[in-house]
């Protein structure tokens, strides 16, 4: 053998024990460092999970309010529409009553109206030979 094999051996067995002891502090540290990943994971499921709780919460908040703004706007929707309503019933019976003052003011001319109207629909929609 030769003196750096020598020297070799010699220095792999005096730092044996140092090696084990190196060994045994690694593995110590991956336990450790296993046992801190595994902590962390729950607490990242944790997280998750309370992330999905408030998340589940805040869409049905969101989906209420958006509900009870549709319901408000479909209310004014029906209001404006009953304004429109009732403004045309009170311009029609408007125009009912001045139909009703010509014809007792002018019954001839009414009469006369009314034939013309009446002969220019029979045209219309009388059969054709």
């Amino acid at each position: 053998m030769s003196q750096t094999d020598r020297s070799h051996i010699m220095a792999t067995a005096s730092s044996s024990p140092t090696t084990a002891a190196k060994q045994g502090a690694n593995a110590a540290k991956e336990a450790a460092s296993t046992a801190e990943l595994q902590a962390q994971i729950e607490a990242l499921k944790a997280d998750i999970s309370g992330l999905s709780s408030a998340l589940g919460r805040y869409g049905k908040a969101r989906g209420e309010a958006l509900a009870d703004d549709a319901k408000s706007r479909a209310a004014a929707a029906r209001a404006k529409g009953e304004a429109h309503a009732d403004a045309l019933r009170a311009q029609a019976e408007d125009y009912q009553r001045q139909a009703v003052e010509f014809v007792n003011e002018k019954p001839g001319t009414a009469i006369g109206i009314a034939a013309a109207i009446g002969f220019l629909v029979g045209l219309f929609f009388a059969p054709r030979r």
